[in-house]
């Protein structure tokens, strides 16, 4: 078997006991890159100068006697082109940050290289993080490796595809109303939406700063842990990182669900959700209570209101955190100027695409004079509401299980003209990102030869109860360890 295809604690076995190398591995990683990279255009940018030297370093000092537990060093991961990666170019996929190179690494960069782990590349993503699809970008459109004429979905697409293709072994993306479970789901590979503040956002370029979240996009769940127990510190530099100890996620990976109550809302297995997904869903929850689980259907009425919400908020808080972007401190600046105010107005309309435009208009509007009590601070109220009924209804069950997705992947131009109906591809799981708290998604089957996802939420920081219930599924099930036919 290529070395490329396996999940990154198989290879670490095999790295701890030399019979492979990281020199082997990374070589393994960048062929298989050489390959598919024409078809797939999941990266903006490869470091392979960069990643080989450091396989180098890692081969001549073989630290890994010094670390008996599990171990991630030497394993090659791709990050998502929104984190700040010192002296390597990050972009956003966007025409404004064409040529920015920051001076200091995201926190989650930091943590993966102090952890041994070989970045092979920035992925591509939906412009600044807006879109469902990854047919956003300014630079590329990503392809789904089970179907080149199909969406990887978005906006973290880029990070789930080259997953999926087996040009990296682990990704890093970020969710800020579904971006790591949605293309996970479309993809057929894990992705974890921490809980927010459980990883640091220091150095993630902002979309919407009281939803995003960094997290996992891996081949299994037993990878989503290892990877988690990295990423999941208390951090200064993000003052709202949560300074609450982390447990080792490694010690929830055990095939035990006898007892757990699982509630699966109504409002997300009715209108607008394609029957086949549903069917998988329900199949997937069949092989839970046959392992001792107690299922029930529950009532979540809030949850019809929060697309709204999520459309008002996200571009909001989008307007403010953009308006840094003005020719003058870094970024593209224009070339066409008589003025200031001419210099402004061009660099951001020359710089930003189209959904960028559209969601900081959607969002200044908003926050304008004689709107905002009608629209931002009504949209902050139903917030609360949606995360008051998820706390009284986490009093009853353990977990909930959903569609993450109410299709599989769409076709690459289908809704591009269409923003409502993307809008849409994101309806189970915008409320979790509201509420804050962890959601999962697995692979749970297919439709017509496309991936299915089960998306499973949990209780504020109790990621663990979600890695456990994961992980009883994958044991019992095959979906991850299909691979696309490229």
């Amino acid at each position: 078997m290529e070395l490329n295809t396996l999940a990154a604690h198989e290879l670490a076995e095999k790295l701890k006991d030399k019979e492979i190398s990281c020199t082997e591995l990374i070589e393994a990683v960048y062929k298989r890159i050489e390959a598919v990279e024409p078809e797939i255009n999941a990266f903006n940018t490869l470091t392979k100068e960069l990643a080989l030297k450091k396989a180098k370093e890692l081969d001549d000092s073989r630290p890994w006697a010094l670390n008996p537990g599990p171990s991630l060093r030497g394993i090659p991961i791709a990050i998502k082109d929104n984190m700040c990666t010192d002296g390597i170019r990050t972009t956003c996929s966007s025409k404004i940050l064409e040529n920015y190179v920051p001076p200091y690494n995201a926190t989650v960069v930091d943590l993966v290289l102090e952890a041994g782990m070989i970045p092979v590349g920035k992925t591509n993503l939906d412009e600044f993080a807006m879109g469902s699809s990854t047919e956003n970008s300014a630079y590329k459109t990503t392809k789904n490796p089970w179907d080149l004429k199909k969406v990887p979905g978005g906006s973290s697409g880029g990070a789930a595809a080259s997953v999926a293709a087996d040009e990296t072994i682990l990704s890093l993306g970020s969710d800020t109303g579904g971006s790591i479970r949605q293309p996970a789901s479309f993809c057929g590979v894990t992705g974890l939406k921490p809980t927010y503040g459980r990883v640091s956002r220091y150095g993630l370029i902002a979309f919407a700063s009281s939803l995003d979240q960094i997290g996992p996009i891996t081949k299994d769940v037993t990878d989503a842990a290892l990877l988690m127990n990295i990423l999941a510190k208390h951090d200064p530099k993000d003052s709202t990182s949560a300074n609450i100890p982390s447990p080792d996620y490694t010690k929830s990976l055990v095939r035990d669900v006898k007892g757990l109550k699982i509630g699966l809302p109504k409002e997300l297995f009715g209108e607008g959700i394609d029957g086949n997904i549903k069917k998988s869903v329900m199949e997937a929850v069949e092989i839970f209570e046959k392992l001792g689980a107690k299922v029930k259907e529950i009532s979540l009425p809030s949850f019809k209101h929060a697309l709204a919400v999520y459309y008002i908020i996200a571009p909001a808080e989008a307007s403010s955190n953009l308006a840094r972007y003005d020719g003058v401190h870094y970024g593209r600046r224009s070339d066409k100027e008589k003025d200031l105010m001419e210099m402004y107005l061009n660099t951001r309309r020359e710089g930003f695409g189209p959904e960028v435009k559209r969601r900081i208009m959607i969002g200044t509007y908003a926050l304008s004079s004689g709107y905002y009590d009608a629209y931002y601070l009504k949209a902050q109220k139903i917030r609360t509401i949606i995360k008051e009924d998820l706390e009284k209804t986490f009093g009853d069950v353990d977990v909930m299980m959903t569609p993450t997705t109410p299709t599989a992947a769409f076709g690459i131009g289908e809704k591009t003209s269409d923003p409502l109906s993307m809008y849409l591809s994101d309806i189970a799981t915008i409320p979790v990102n509201l509420a804050g708290i962890p959601a999962i998604s697995v692979p749970c089957g297919f439709d017509k030869g496309l991936p299915v996802g089960l998306q499973i939420i949990g209780r504020p920081f109790d990621e663990g109860t979600l890695f456990r219930a994961a992980y009883t599924f994958e044991s019992e099930t095959d979906f991850h360890k299909r691979k696309p036919a490229l």
